[in-house]
């Protein structure tokens, strides 16, 4: 069986440093047709069910735990059975939306998930969140990047945790090795590919 990606957008908001806007959220599902991950898990459980379908999940992977990125993760979890994976440096900001829950497995840099014969691997990208983190699945071509680079660019920083100098070597030193043609499913909008970005950022 070959490993493909679902996709919906689910609609919520999103707030932190005391203030709220309205969001699109990405939801990214990995998998073939007996078992799969779910990258991030914002707004709406249902609909992150209607992807899933009747496969075993077999984690929740967050990119970083801003509450548009995390808020229905401990729901998902009592679903579906299955670990949420977080990288530990998000603890501040996992709290600021979860206090009586946590994650099930600390995220490092280089960890590895195998699913439907697809094997993903984290990359800590921090400057968005300090924990944030992306998925390179090298044999669907793509890498999953939260709110690390979208297209026309990095993610936002200037809210708390966040850092414009950490997040544009995250992309330079980490991200923009992957081969030019990885196609990038990020957190919110459209895809966009390592090239263009490259492209757009410059490599100084």
């Amino acid at each position: 069986m070959t490993a493909r990606v679902d996709h919906a957008v689910v609609s919520g908001t999103f707030s932190l440093d005391g203030e709220t806007h309205e969001v699109d959220n990405n939801v990214w599902v990995v998998g073939d047709d007996d078992e799969c991950v779910v990258i991030d898990a914002p707004h709406d459980v249902d609909a992150i069910m209607e992807l899933v379908g009747d496969r075993a999940v077999r984690a929740i992977l967050l990119t970083h735990a801003h509450d548009d990125h995390c808020r229905v993760a401990p729901e998902l979890r009592e679903r579906v059975v299955a670990p949420i994976m977080l990288h530990p440096d998000e603890r501040p900001l996992w709290e600021l939306t979860h206090t009586d829950h946590l994650w099930d497995v600390d995220l490092g840099d280089g960890f590895e998930i195998l699913v439907g014969g697809t094997r993903l691997q984290a990359i800590h990208t921090p400057g968005h969140a300090p924990g944030a983190v992306c998925f390179h699945a090298p044999s669907l071509g793509c890498v999953f990047t939260g709110d690390t680079l979208f297209q026309g660019g990095p993610g936002a920083t200037g809210r708390s945790y966040s850092d414009e100098d950490v997040i544009k070597t995250s992309i330079r030193e980490r991200l923009f090795d992957l081969p030019e043609e990885t196609v990038v499913h990020t957190g919110h909008g459209p895809d966009t590919t390592i090239g263009a970005e490259k492209e757009a950022l410059g490599t100084s």
